[in-house]
């Protein structure tokens, strides 16, 4: 569900090309305000998606791949379940 909005994407999207960035760096260039941003990332961040890290005064962003890591094993598995239904299937139907 926290990759269920188009801002979130984009947010991800950003936070994998470009590495750690504080929410400065993730509103350059669009009319989105930090506050905006900020809800975005604490729904990816309570997702498991990204995490804040303090350098200095600033809080960065960065994304975090263990839980997308997870979701992508989960759907190979079930993945791998519709293949062997469906080549069963297909067993059937073609006998």
């Amino acid at each position: 569900a926290a990759l269920g909005d188009e801002m979130r994407l984009r947010l991800m999207t950003a936070l994998c090309v470009g590495g750690a960035m504080s929410i400065t760096q993730l509103t350059a260039g669009t009319e989105i305000t930090r506050q905006a941003i900020t809800k975005h990332l604490d729904v990816l961040a309570a997702a498991g998606l990204v995490r804040d890290i303090k350098v200095g005064r600033e809080r960065l962003w960065e994304f975090e791949p263990a839980q997308l890591d997870e979701a992508r094993r989960w759907l190979e598995g079930v993945a791998g379940q519709w293949d062997q239904a469906l080549a069963k299937l297909k067993r059937v139907v073609e006998s």
